[in-house]
């Protein structure tokens, strides 16, 4: 009894007590991720057309569903696709990204074809409902509330750049998506391995030379769960390895603070080698294993681009022959990479996607009056119509998340609150990682891969919300009565639904320019704020 008393009581100070959300846990996310699969599956059909870049990609999805390997195409290839009858070449194409994203937009045109768009838009939808599931969630087991999971699902559902991602054959939302999934397990390793370190502390005797070190903690199953998504993650996009060297360094600094705060006299070292080193030892294997794995296509074929460009030299001759042409592969494309500095009329620069300077225009199309919008077979009934998929973030989701990011920063320097690092570092992994291409051709859509973490920043103000006027004791030293903090504690909520809601009509406002609407040209005008919106 007394040590099932002092476990619980390590449990507590580590941050490692048990949250029992109950039946409302699963009920409340499910519900807003089948809202969300409704919103993104509403018109996905529109338009029918190859839209910026699923030319690219949805046409390399269908090639790997063919031969394994991305093909090229000839001209005129967009027109032949829309009609329903895709015509690639023979030769196999150079690509840059891995294949994993392209294989999973081949399952929706393996389910529907080409014929209608949502052929190939349809895993998007669905990766982005799967998104909404886990951050509703991350967010209820980080701050211990089915209602503040709620409120992240809720945002996240209705968060316009997540949206039209998820509306389009473009890779990112699946680079989300693993991240979002690598992240959920981490903090499930993170629990999991704490409570075993509170199990060890309350049985081991206190004077006893195992208090040196600790325990080696060697099976961490939810670790392992998390360098699979992060190998799919690298799978979907190469942008995905910064996030495993930030998550990394996060881990093993939990591990490190884990073990000083439940009494180990050699803290740091121990931290680095017996959880630091094995999760080296077992994270980066399973994740590069991952890795190769998305590349099975390719490495099996015989036609595939530079499939049999095998020569090494080296550390990289030790290799198989597949994989000295996938070093050789992947040397090239990271040339391409580093040096891809052509001009693009959306191209934008980190530092102006913190307040969406310039959003990426996706598909616009006009008409005048009485003319036909063919993706639809709408009239125009105005003097002038448009329609539009914008990639532009809910306004008042995305600059109140900014200036979050602000006071969370704050909040961590002040409180060292490992929740509020934990959201920094997704997205420093993100964001920062692309400071160092100052000449690189980029797009406001590669923050979706840290936009999870923007809704987190947004759970941190309400939950600071949520705590207005509830202490039992005022800053003057009163003490509040149970009725005056009921009362206060129902403001909040109000307070925060207000916000949740005001957030849901703007997303209203702005869905015909997410969404492809045929609208009036003087309504697609009044969703243009900024002039560089357009």
């Amino acid at each position: 009894m007394t040590d099932a008393l002092t476990r619980s009581r390590l449990e507590l100070r580590l941050g490692a007590d048990r949250f029992r959300a109950g039946l409302w846990g699963w009920l409340v996310p499910l519900s807003i991720a089948a809202v969300a699969l409704a919103l993104r599956l509403d018109g996905l059909s529109n338009p029918h057309s190859l839209i910026f870049d699923e030319t690219y990609y949805a046409k390399d999805a269908y090639a790997l569903l063919q031969t394994g390997y991305e093909l090229e195409w000839p001209e005129g290839a967009d027109e032949h696709w829309e009609a329903g009858n895709p015509q690639p070449l023979d030769e196999g194409s150079f690509v840059v990204h891995p294949p994993l994203g392209k294989w999973l937009i081949g399952l929706g045109i393996a389910a529907y074809g080409v014929e209608d768009a949502i052929g190939w838009r349809l895993s998007s939808a669905v990766a982005g409902a799967l998104g909404v599931l886990l951050i509703a969630l991350i967010a209820q087991r980080m701050f211990r509330s089915v209602f503040l999971g709620a409120v992240a699902g809720v945002l996240t559902a209705v968060e316009g750049h997540h949206l039209v991602m998820s509306r389009v054959a473009l890779l990112d939302i699946f680079l989300m998506l693993f991240v979002l999934a690598a992240f959920g397990a981490l903090l499930a390793d993170r629990y999991s391995g704490r409570r075993r370190l509170a199990a060890w502390a309350a049985q081991a005797a206190p004077e006893s030379k195992e208090w040196d070190f600790g325990p080696l903690l060697l099976w961490r199953p939810w670790r392992l769960a998390a360098a699979v998504a992060l190998g799919c993650a690298v799978g979907v996009k190469l942008s995905g390895l910064a996030f495993i060297a930030v998550f990394g360094i996060m881990v093993v600094l939990w591990d490190i603070n884990a073990r000083r705060t439940v009494g180990i006299r050699r803290w740091a070292r121990a931290g680095l080698l017996y959880d630091g080193l094995p999760a080296v030892l077992t994270v980066l294997p399973v994740a590069t294993l991952t890795y190769i794995a998305t590349w099975s296509g390719w490495l099996l074929s015989s036609g595939a681009r530079d499939r049999d460009n095998d020569q090494a030299e080296g550390l990289a001759g030790l290799l198989p022959a597949p994989l000295r042409a996938l070093w050789n592969y992947h040397s090239s494309a990271t040339s391409f990479h580093t040096g891809l500095d052509s001009e693009h009329e959306y191209a934008s620069h980190p530092w102006t996607w913190l307040f969406m300077g310039r959003p990426v225009s996706m598909h616009y199309q006009g008409r005048e009056q009485g003319e036909v919008y063919e993706h639809t077979g709408e009239v125009c009934q105005y003097p002038s119509c448009s329609s539009a998929v914008l990639d532009l973030a809910n306004p008042l989701i995305w600059w109140t998340g900014v200036l979050g990011l602000l006071a969370v920063l704050l909040l961590w320097i002040g409180r060292r609150d490992w929740r509020y690092g934990a959201i920094l570092s997704g997205f420093a992994a993100g964001f920062v990682v692309w400071l160092a291409f100052p000449d690189r051709t980029m797009f406001f859509f590669y923050t979706i891969s840290y936009q999870p973490f923007l809704i987190l920043t947004l759970v941190v103000l309400a939950a600071l919300v949520l705590r207005i006027g509830t202490g039992e004791v005022t800053a003057s030293g009163r003490q509040r009565s149970s009725r005056q903090i009921a009362s206060a504690q129902q403001r909040n909520t109000v307070l925060v639904i207000c916000f949740v809601l005001l957030a849901v009509a703007v997303s209203v406002f702005f869905w015909p320019v997410w969404t492809a609407e045929f609208i009036s040209y003087d309504q697609w005008r009044l969703r243009m704020w900024l002039q560089s919106w357009i």
